[in-house]
């Protein structure tokens, strides 16, 4: 399998007043978090350019890019990234192991009246302990625990889109686990930071 990326416009479609609300009291609710937790912060924890993030799925959702509506964020933190794509029409859901987080994400889904479920849990399968053991320094990949999917009654193999915020040194790591995991045709985005929002496809390799 490869992984074929594919170019975003420089100019991205507009943010909505109404979502440009939801992402002001999404940074207002991260922010009183992180302050309560300042004595036991999440490391781990860095919200991504959601306005950014936002013009990337938009972009994505008009075109018909993806090629169905399931959306999955592995590493949802606050939720804000899955509420966006169901915003925009996905039927969203997140994944992230820290419970406090899980709460946070569904009190913002509940407070904004999106439709949008969280699961407390690993995202990576335990099929992919071999390939998330490549990067030990980053506990948050470690193996174990909650299986999310089989709560969501679901596999990665049946999500359209998954969303992820990948670590510098990470990328690689979440690449392979959506080579190895991703449906054919299944697309993969990630913020990278001042690098900015990376789409690309699953495209099955060639024969002979």
């Amino acid at each position: 399998m490869a992984l074929i990326r594919l170019t975003l416009p420089a100019d991205l479609p507009p943010i909505p007043p109404k979502v440009s609300a939801f992402i002001a009291d999404a940074n207002a609710r991260i922010e009183a978090f992180i302050q309560s937790r300042l004595n036991e912060p999440i490391h781990s924890f860095v919200p991504s350019d959601f306005a950014l993030v936002y013009g990337a799925l938009r972009h994505v959702a008009e075109e018909h890019l993806a090629p169905g509506p399931l959306f999955c964020e592995w590493g949802s933190g606050a939720g804000v990234v899955t509420c966006l794509a169901a915003m925009l029409g996905f039927e969203a859901c997140g994944i992230e192991v820290e419970g406090d987080l899980v709460n946070l994400a569904g009190a913002l889904a509940r407070g904004h009246h999106v439709r949008a479920g969280f699961c407390l849990g690993n995202f990576v399968p335990h099929e992919g302990q071999a390939i998330a053991a490549q990067t030990e320094e980053f506990e948050w990949l470690a193996v174990g625990g909650r299986d999310p999917y089989a709560e969501m009654d679901l596999d990665i193999c049946d999500f359209d889109v998954i969303f992820a915020y990948p670590w510098p040194g990470e990328e690689r790591v979440i690449e392979r686990l959506f080579e190895r995991f991703a449906a054919n045709g299944a697309l993969l985005i990630t913020y990278n930071g001042h690098e900015g929002v990376r789409v690309f496809r699953k495209r099955a390799g060639r024969h002979g």
